[in-house]
């Protein structure tokens, strides 16, 4: 089938104006602090983001033109087809630090387990996209494909091995479950069996399934002072970061604890420390307030979306969104485990951006129409 455009008159009258501002306001904040924490990196990270933001962009208008009915029918392609990305990188994928995460494009690198969430959320919002009498009597099978469809890829990601984007991939996956139609006993049964399943396994082995710098993150998360210049090292310089900027922060560029390079990977994994030190409390309340503003606007694309799976996937940008926030930040002020996830539209990284992007051009597409009948 060809690809629906909607006219260009149309699509600026339907054009959702506060989801493009909310969004061109985390990248401009994200841009501001991203030239901070690149100031004292590896020389081009800037430039190569200002490159990538592009291509984002890009991807942003035409994922947001093309009836996102297309993407419904084609959700089982792209779901296996990241599937298939995920496997490719542990036969052939490039591997750094002992993690093998990545597969080359020319020079560029591209992480397929960021693409994997929007394959997973097309995925189940086409398995819960049926009417609710029909999802409530075939409740418990509905359910079990659902677990399959996360467990899969997060299977694979943890064998990379990156247990935070596993880990990252099925709470999104299971908040969407869980604001489904399904029944309150299957989806309570959906949301304890598994990772009950998987907390006993993890027990059983005495965690001796987990790599040896994943173990230590763990420990110095229970007990920072116990390895305060190795394992627990980020968490506390970060928070050091955060305290020092106190209620206005330091001022742009002249964050001691980025500038002087006390924070590692201050540009990919801490930058919200990066900015708290430099914006104190109440620029990170800036920050956080426009995070908010993005999830409670999906949130209420959901509501008004003109069918299911427009509905769940609404919803499942909002969760996407929500979880990269709260784990990023709840890693940088040590309230969770330093898992190495990004926060969204402000960390360096392509293949994160790209994925956010396109994620944020599924929730405008769902916005744009939901008025069309």
């Amino acid at each position: 089938m060809i690809p629906s455009f909607p006219s260009f008159g149309r699509l600026r009258a339907q054009f959702d104006w506060p989801l493009a501002g909310g969004t061109l306001a985390i990248i401009a904040l994200g841009l501001v602090n991203l030239y901070s924490a690149t100031r004292v990196a590896p020389k081009g990270l800037y430039q190569a983001q200002l490159l990538w933001l592009g291509v984002g962009v890009v991807l942003f208008v035409v994922v947001a033109a093309i009836d996102y009915r297309v993407y419904e029918r084609l959700a089982p392609v792209i779901y296996a087809g990241c599937l298939l990305l995920l496997v490719a990188v542990l036969v052939a994928g490039r591997s750094v630090n002992g993690s093998r995460r990545w597969i080359g494009v020319g020079s560029a690198t591209l992480q397929p387990s960021e693409l994997m969430k929007i394959g997973v959320l097309l995925m189940l919002a086409k398995l819960l996209s049926a009417e609710r009498q029909e999802l409530r009597a075939t409740g418990p099978r509905v359910a079990a494909i659902a677990q399959v469809v996360l467990l899969a890829p997060c299977a694979l990601i943890y064998l990379q091995p990156d247990l935070g984007t596993a880990t990252l991939v099925y709470l999104i996956g299971m908040s969407v479950v869980m604001f489904s139609p399904l029944s309150a006993g299957v989806k309570v049964a959906s949301a304890v069996v598994a990772p009950l399943v998987a907390l006993l396994r993890l027990a059983w082995r005495g965690l001796h399934g987990l790599k040896g710098y994943q173990k230590r993150r763990l420990i110095t998360f229970l007990d920072p002072q116990s390895d305060p210049t190795g394992a627990g090292y980020h968490a506390r310089q970060s928070v050091y970061a955060i305290g020092s900027g106190r209620w206005t922060g330091k001022g742009w560029l002249k964050g001691t604890q980025n500038q002087l390079q006390f924070l590692p990977e201050h540009w990919t994994d801490f930058p919200f420390a990066v900015w708290a030190e430099e914006w104190g409390f109440l620029g990170s309340l800036a920050l956080l307030g426009c995070y908010l503003f993005l999830i409670l606007w999906a949130l209420g694309v959901s509501s008004t979306a003109r069918d299911r799976f427009g509905q769940v996937l609404a919803l499942g940008v909002a969760a996407l969104v929500f979880w990269h926030v709260f784990i990023n930040i709840g890693m940088v002020t040590g309230i969770v485990p330093v898992v190495g996830v990004t926060l969204p539209l402000v960390s360096y990284g392509g293949s994160s951006l790209l994925t956010m992007m396109i994620a944020l051009g599924l929730l405008m597409n769902v916005s744009i129409r939901r008025y069309a009948y």
